[in-house]
């Protein structure tokens, strides 16, 4: 299969062309004709699928071969809404490569920079806005983003918008936009509230859905440290030492700890700098820009922050902690091994972590390989810390033999 056999236009061909694409990703194969047709669209698909080129690429033709507006000044006729600065960034500068040899414009509304560029931009007309909710409300609000106007409504990583708390702003910016529409609709993952919000807003939409959260890479070698929680910092500085990892997106759970650990590494002379929600716009993209070349040899970043991270070549992913939701495991892992190439995946696991473990280990349906010959073994035995307490244990605790037996109260490191 190739770009030109699903009838992309010319300048389309080409600027993909200059970009050296020839053949599609799956879901670019199955996406991109029924969004050609004007149809609704749900695609689940994980970080990597190549789901932006699915979506952008008929946006700018069906917007292309239309009549601008009667009066002359260009009005909003697409919107893509998306949960975080980056991956509103990353969609532009897609926008830009696969647009070059179009006549559309295009903005990019987020927060945490100062909106008067954003006004004047709106202010001169455009074909596309790209933005995150926040922000967009409040240009809503004043009066200076006018959605009546939009033809096609993207909703890119919709279950990530949910775990942020948009879905209130979500339904705000919905209920502005013209009833009729096409909208496309895309989730990594596929919880009951996605399928609710796709019923509620989708037409007889074409499902498509690739790359299945419980599967990873085959071309992604994993493996997994026991280790207690004050011993992970110098287990990374000591793995560290291992010349191949030229570079590594280092996961934490909380943005304290992506600040913490950072320092950490610092002290211990790693250049390392963190990337999170609470950093400036200005600070995001500055470290992600040292990241990308080589000026930082880690970046460390939350889940959240680390949406719409676009690094070509990763070789690794290390999670400091393992996350508290099976499926996100899936998703940091996948950031490496991309394009053909091999990656390598490393996973710490301290005492709380273990029912983690498990269901990702459930998901997956593999046992992550266990390196047990390192400087800093956990001081309990894995299997020890996995089984559940005897009756005298769990009376220790003021549990019942049966209460203490349950999976443990996830806290936040």
């Amino acid at each position: 299969m190739t770009f030109e056999r699903l009838q992309l236009i010319p300048p389309i061909l080409k600027a993909l062309a200059k970009e050296n694409y020839t053949q599609p990703t799956p879901i670019q194969e199955q996406a991109i004709p029924p969004a050609l047709a004007g149809r609704d669209l749900f695609g689940c698909a994980q970080t990597g699928t190549g789901k932006t080129a699915a979506f952008l690429l008929p946006i700018i033709q069906r917007l292309s071969t239309q009549q601008g507006s009667p009066n002359g000044k260009r009005v909003i006729r697409s919107l893509i809404l998306t949960p975080t600065r980056e991956l509103a960034i990353q969609i532009s500068d897609n926008f830009k490569a696969y647009g070059c040899f179009s006549n559309l414009r295009s903005a990019v509304i987020v927060g945490g920079v100062s909106q008067q560029a954003q006004e004047q931009a709106l202010e001169r007309g455009i074909d596309i806005l790209i933005a995150t909710p926040g922000r967009l409300i409040d240009l809503m609000n004043q009066g200076i983003a006018d959605l009546s106007h939009v033809q096609i409504f993207v909703l890119d990583e919709a279950d990530r918008m949910l775990d942020m708390g948009f879905i209130h702003d979500m339904r705000r910016i919905i209920a502005k936009l013209p009833a009729k529409r096409q909208t496309l609709f895309f989730s990594a993952t596929m919880p009951p509230e996605i399928t609710s919000l796709v019923d509620s807003l989708l037409m007889n939409p074409m499902r498509i859905e690739v790359t299945p959260v419980s599967s990873t890479a085959e071309r992604i070698k994993q493996t997994l440290y026991y280790v207690d929680k004050p011993n992970k910092l110098p287990l990374l500085i000591d793995l560290l030492q291992d010349k191949s990892i030229v570079s590594a997106l280092v996961f934490t759970r909380t943005k304290h700890g992506a600040d913490r650990l950072v320092r950490g590494l610092t002290k211990a002379k790693i250049t390392a700098q963190a990337i999170h929600g609470d950093k400036s716009q200005n600070a995001r993209q500055a470290a992600l820009n040292n990241f990308k070349s080589g000026a930082t040899r880690l970046l460390v970043a939350t889940d959240i922050a680390a949406r719409g991270i676009d690094i070509d070549e990763l070789s690794h992913v290390i999670n400091y902690n393992l996350p508290n939701i099976s499926e996100t495991y899936v998703h940091r892992i996948g950031r490496t091994g991309r394009a053909g190439l091999s990656g390598i995946a490393i996973s710490f696991c301290e005492h709380e972590e273990i029912p983690y473990l498990k269901d990702i280990e459930k998901l997956i349906k593999q046992k992550i390989p266990v390196i047990r010959d390192h400087p800093y073994p956990m001081t309990i035995s894995a299997e020890t810390a996995a089984a559940p307490p005897t009756p005298s244990e769990a009376s220790v605790r003021g549990a019942s033999p049966k209460e203490g037996g349950g999976r443990r109260r996830r806290r936040r490191s």
